[in-house]
């Protein structure tokens, strides 16, 4: 491993067996409060590492490519390029990130649909071989920038159940592969594998059961125009969960091991990103103004009003919002509750609440309707599964810092890293000891992701 991090300006706290999340989150909002109430995460770095081990367990011989678009701070990307993970990158300034980490080109995809010529000049330059296709245009682009490209035909699933616009899928028809392997044959590009992708989302996961057909399909077609297949990726939609994972795999196992059995030579790799990320980061933010609404005017359309008329109903505006962590909240449902941080009493009454970032802009809301005890200006809330989405992402919206970034990690995980042998030694000099006993300050015990 190069010496990416040595240069990193960002550190992990080694936790005694003393202290917790919640602690660090305790001693932040400590330190926060008395120096400007900025947003802040709190990463488990910890908590990829058990990831990695479920998946092991449960996945294995499935090798995880991990998608950087789905969290590309360096803490992240140092720990998953220790343990041996691959990454998939959409972009040149991804792929520059994980070559910068040591990784060697055979363990790096590009795998964004839409490809930029110059970047895959830079790919090429780079070795990087290994990239995605779904259309002859991008064949034929990928031919002249990059003749020693090994592609991976996309093909689409489809999951008639997900009740999602299907429209804007990527991914090509078993019926037009054959039109691919045709023009790859003409233009003497390597055809090397399949990929497809199941979304998080799919409740059906026959979806799965028929995408490992196809894939199938297209290996055979493969045979007839002579290219040698070696490769398949069943892509990302892992959620975290570990009867998500198990169910899956209970799915996918026989078929794999039927239609691309070990003998067959047949490399099968997958896209999880959500899932090592996703539960490993906590959010909190403080609130910057409050007001009191019309009870009518927060409910969602078609919902009864049931409450009474003297209740106060309260609008929060917090210090991020979907110009910030919250952004996948513009497309897709918050899949996480606000948790308030000061203690309150178990029989303190709630109130009809809903939460605002701070531009003043009417999409920028991220809870529209929840219940709350009475805050104040300057408390807490905290919202966990936030490792997904945004971070790694600068936004150009107004003044929009991205938070501060505190790294943990337990000392079981750090010593499951180095039984298992996997902990650099560059790695390691990120790590400094953290007593359960003392107050974090960030400029002396933790240093930030920029």
């Amino acid at each position: 491993m190069k010496g990416f991090l040595e240069d990193a300006n960002y550190s992990i706290g080694l936790l005694d067996e003393g202290a917790t999340l919640a602690d660090v989150i305790d001693n932040c909002i400590y330190e926060h409060t008395h120096t400007g109430k900025k947003a802040f995460y709190v990463g488990d770095l910890g908590k990829l590492v058990r990831n990695n081990i479920q998946w092991q367990n449960v996945m294995a011989p499935i090798k995880p490519f991990y998608p950087v678009k789905c969290n590309s701070t360096p803490g992240v990307l140092e720990i998953l390029g220790t343990l041996g993970v691959g990454f998939a990158c959409s972009s040149k300034s991804e792929m520059a990130l994980v070559q910068d980490l040591g990784i060697s080109p055979e363990n790096i995809i590009y795998t964004n649909p839409c490809k930029q010529a110059s970047q895959i000049k830079y790919a090429a330059k780079a070795g990087i071989n290994i990239m995605t296709c779904d259309n002859d245009i991008e064949l034929k682009k990928i031919s002249r920038n990059h003749p020693n490209a090994k592609l991976l035909l996309h093909i689409a699933t489809e999951d008639i159940t997900a009740g999602e616009d299907m429209n804007m899928k990527f991914g090509t028809t078993l019926k037009n592969c054959r039109h691919l392997m045709e023009c790859a044959k003409e233009l003497g590009v390597q055809i090397v594998g399949v990929k497809f992708h199941v979304s998080g989302s799919c409740k059906d996961l026959q979806t799965y059961i028929h995408a490992i057909s196809d894939a199938r399909c297209v290996f055979d077609m493969a045979e007839e125009f002579g290219f040698k297949m070696n490769m398949l990726d069943i892509g990302g939609g892992f959620t975290g969960s570990e009867l998500q994972l198990e169910e899956v795999n209970h799915v996918i196992r026989p078929l794999l091991d039927v239609y691309f059995p070990k003998e067959s030579g047949v490399n099968v790799i997958a896209e999880p990103g959500c899932y090592y990320v996703s539960s490993a980061f906590t959010l909190a933010v403080s609130v910057i103004a409050k007001k009191t609404v019309e009870y009518d005017k927060l409910l969602p359309s078609g919902v009864e009003q049931t409450r009474n008329d003297d209740e106060p109903v309260f609008t929060y505006y917090i210090n991020d919002g979907v110009y910030g962590s919250f952004a996948s909240k513009l497309s897709e449902k918050l899949n996480t509750i606000p948790e308030v941080h000061k203690k309150y009493k178990e029989d303190e009454p709630l109130f009809a609440s809903s939460l605002w970032g701070p531009s003043c802009d009417e999409l920028d809301q991220i809870v529209e309707n929840c219940l709350l005890p009475e805050l104040s200006v300057g408390d807490w809330l905290i919202f966990d599964n936030m490792g997904s989405g945004t971070l790694g992402e600068q936004s150009a919206f107004n003044d929009y810092q991205r938070p501060l970034i505190y790294y943990m990690m337990s000392f079981s995980d750090w010593d499951e890293m180095q039984d298992a042998g996997i902990a650099s030694d560059t790695l390691m000099k990120n790590f400094f000891f953290v007593p359960s006993c003392i107050q974090l300050s960030p400029e002396e015990r933790f240093s930030t992701a920029a």
